[in-house]
């Protein structure tokens, strides 16, 4: 009888996403980084970069019925994992392999063009990319003679009818599978696909590989989770749009969130909140320079203060005037309650004694949320907005923190200001058109860069 040796028998995960295995000599460079150490790991692994995109672009040929379109799309993707393949494998028996790989994903490929599109054939669509990906790999390690095991997502990674991952299920699943291979210590598996609650291959939609990995290293309750990307952990600001940036050492789970909720494009929203519950450190590291520190979340944070900006476009304000109803009883409520009925999500919440201010990220239900606010009162409605969050430990009880934030928004038309609500974050509202100013501005006179 097998006893669970605790000590022994936990994990690390390790997260690669599409950029860090998206060229041959990249994906050589990932077989180096999982065999560096012999602790047991899971490792997930993303989609090659651009083959999502393009996997999303033939799925609307093919619903668009652009059949000799889609036919086009399917045949440069093809081509492109077979100039792949040339290049990541040296022998010819595992070339034969993964060319039997390709052929297999890319017959059912063409199989898309000869029947109904359907959500659920366009899931299946979106799906191939981990699946090749994953198995590609898996033939190059055994090529290299890397001992390992192709967990298989679909066997264990499952969302109910709510989209929410069963992380007890995920537990059980995980738990039954590594059982059977008690003497491995090398496991790969996909991130991003799942199944939902009719058993159907679904996904965790963009940036799923992160959620992928936090939910596995919860289930497990992994030693670390370590999230590689292209760039050395979480900077203080956006380097595409400020020059002078630094890395953050360290981050609480909070500080994490909030950086990620409000548009730090390094970490996925969703992939705090299952390590944080199971209190799993994340590790924020470059492919490109495996020895840098990167970035660590955990539960506690080492200082006070401001540590980074974030900012998230796409932003929609909604303000709902009503002089006659806006003190009544229940009426923040009532508007809430559209929000919710239309699974809309709000940012940030102002009010004022005649007016009541709201954003949102997602438009597609902004029609029918109208509709339902005019009895309340007249809506104005402002897009092309950009939430800009500056997040550190404590900064609302930090000296001189809101002085120099609005030193750093002069001469920008700041919209709504969110302050008090989180002790991590203070927001502003901005025109889109003022970001990179504002970033750069609020760089300088926060960070002195």
């Amino acid at each position: 009888m097998y006893i669970c040796d605790p000590k022994k028998d936990r994990m690390k995960v390790m997260k690669f996403g599409g950029t860090s295995v998206g060229k041959p000599e990249r994906m050589h460079e990932v077989a180096k980084l999982i065999t560096a150490d012999p602790e047991k790991k899971i490792v997930v692994l993303s989609a090659l970069s651009g083959t999502t995109n393009a996997l999303v672009e033939i799925g609307q040929s093919v619903a668009r019925f652009e059949r000799e379109k889609a036919s086009d799309q399917i045949s440069h993707l093809g081509k492109h994992y077979h100039s792949f393949i040339e290049n990541l494998l040296e022998t010819d028996k595992a070339r034969e392999r993964a060319q039997a790989i390709i052929r297999e994903h890319f017959e059912f490929l063409g199989i898309i063009l000869r029947i109904s599109f359907s959500e659920a054939l366009n899931k299946d669509i979106l799906a191939q990319g981990e699946l090749l990906s994953t198995k590609l790999f898996s033939v190059y390690l055994e090529e290299k003679g890397v001992p390992h095991i192709l967990l298989p997502a679909l066997e264990f990674m499952s969302i109910d009818a709510e989209d929410e991952p069963q992380l007890d299920m995920i537990r059980e699943r995980l738990k039954e599978l590594l059982a059977k291979h008690q003497d491995k210590n090398l496991f790969i598996t996909q991130g991003y696909i799942c199944r939902n609650a009719k058993g159907e291959v679904d996904n965790l939609k963009r940036g799923g590989s992160d959620y992928t990995a936090s939910l596995v290293a919860a289930a497990i309750q992994a030693t670390v989770c370590e999230i590689w990307t292209d760039i050395d952990g979480m900077h203080n600001n956006d380097p595409r749009i400020v020059k002078k940036t630094i890395p953050v050492v360290q981050l609480s789970f909070d500080e994490a969130a909030e950086l990620a909720y409000f548009g730090a494009k390094i970490l996925h929203p969703t992939c705090i909140w299952p390590t944080q519950q199971q209190n799993v450190p994340v590790r924020l590291l470059n492919t490109l320079q495996p020895g840098a520190a990167g970035t660590v979340i955990q539960k506690t944070t080492a200082t006070t203060g401001v540590k980074a900006i974030a900012a998230k476009d796409g932003i929609i304000a909604i303000n709902i005037k009503s002089s006659r109803m806006l003190l009544a009883y229940g009426f923040l409520r009532k508007i809430f309650e559209v929000f919710e009925k239309y699974k809309t999500p709000i940012d940030m919440v102002t009010t004022s004694e005649v007016a009541v201010s709201v954003t949102i990220d997602n438009g597609s239900q902004l029609p029918h949320i109208l509709r339902e606010l005019e009895p309340f009162g007249t809506t104005e409605v402002e897009q092309d907005q950009t939430i800009v969050s500056i997040v550190g430990n404590e900064i609302v009880e930090t000296k001189d923190v809101l002085t120099k934030i609005f030193d750093g928004l002069t001469n920008v038309p700041v919209r709504m200001v969110s302050y008090g609500g989180s002790k991590h974050n203070v927001s502003v509202l901005i025109p889109s058109s003022f970001k990179n100013s504002t970033l750069q501005q609020l760089n300088s006179k926060l960070f002195n860069l």
